[in-house]
């Protein structure tokens, strides 16, 4: 513990030199708010800009040659509706809902615990969650001038890393559906310094915003649980792949030993909403929280899902006995 302590700190003190100041960067409207057209990578930005008005280029360019940073609250449109699905059912956590409910449903989850999420994610895991992503992180092969996709990235843990990684040359896009999530994550890298890092509202079922073959990298980290249609949002992601680009799906899993999933079974349905409680004035989203993790596909579940999604060579690596997956799979 004394060592995962002092590299929580290290992190927290790690002075980011390559970029700009915070102060240095443009200082967008709330996410939802300002209209804008769908994201498109800056390759595809600038072959287009030549169209574009001469006022909206001298704008665009006063900042930054990237795409505006925020996309209307359309793009993550409920996918399913009264219309589209009648009165099918799924689960959130171990009740049974309307599948046109379940999206404000974890959005009323991840409103109310979003300030206190990474302190409650330190707490709840003693720390060691920091140690799964960095795990992810070395399998995910990122490299310099990258594009990279961090879906449901919430408060920006991966998407940090790779804004670092990529470099000036890359691109990353910190995605996820909840505005009250993004806004903590936008802060907590433009405080950062990341100035080559978007951020998008956007919906893992359809990733609406993004054109095919965008992104050499996706991650979604602790997200596709929470998710309405999880062969959807798979689909999605392969879609906005470009061949030869590779999905990381870091999630909670089916612990592999019987004695260890009994004992992680009373702490999560005792410890976590006891916790939640007392941090972060929520039990009942952390009562769901846990109760997602046991609805969630085992690991060779998922990794079947992935491959009738399209990906091939698909594999998982159990982090902590089973407690948490690393699952992999690449684009042809």
């Amino acid at each position: 513990m004394a060592q995962v302590q002092s590299n929580i700190m290290q992190e927290q003190n790690t002075d980011n030199e390559q970029f700009t100041q915070a102060t240095d960067l443009p200082q967008g409207t709330p996410q939802g708010q300002q209209m804008t057209q769908p994201y498109s990578t800056p390759a595809q930005t600038s072959s287009t800009q030549n169209n574009s008005d001469q006022n909206s280029n001298a704008q665009a360019s006063q900042h930054s040659h990237y795409p505006p940073r925020f996309n209307p609250r359309d793009d993550i449109n409920n996918p399913h509706t009264l219309e589209t699905d009648g009165l099918e059912e799924t689960h959130f956590g171990y009740k049974k809902v309307k599948k046109a409910e379940k999206q404000a449903r974890v959005a009323d989850v991840f409103t109310s615990v979003a300030k206190k999420y990474d302190i409650m994610n330190d707490l709840m895991s003693f720390g060691i969650h920091r140690l799964w992503k960095r795990y992810a992180i070395s399998l995910s092969g990122v490299r310099a001038g990258q594009h990279v996709l961090d879906i449901a990235g919430g408060t920006g843990d991966l998407a940090k890393v790779f804004s670092r990684e990529v470099g000036r040359s890359g691109h990353v896009v910190l995605s996820d559906i909840n505005e009250a999530m993004l806004e903590v994550g936008r802060e907590r890298l433009l405080n950062a310094g990341c100035n080559n890092v978007d951020f998008v509202l956007a919906n893992a079922e359809t990733l609406a915003p993004f054109e095919d073959n965008s992104f050499d990298l996706l991650t979604i980290s602790f997200g596709l649980r929470n998710v309405t249609d999880k062969d959807a949002a798979l689909r999605s992601m392969y879609r906005v792949l470009k061949p030869g680009g590779r999905l990381l799906v870091l999630e909670f899993s089916k612990p592999i030993f019987e004695p260890l999933s009994k004992a992680y079974d009373i702490y999560s349905f005792t410890a976590l909403p006891v916790m939640g409680k007392l941090v972060a004035g929520d039990s009942e989203s952390y009562q769901y929280l846990a109760e997602s993790i046991r609805m969630h596909p085992n690991q060779q579940t998922l990794k079947q899902m992935m491959e009738n999604a399209g990906f091939e060579n698909c594999d998982y690596h159990n982090l902590t006995a089973g407690i948490v997956a690393v699952h992999r799979g690449f684009k042809k």
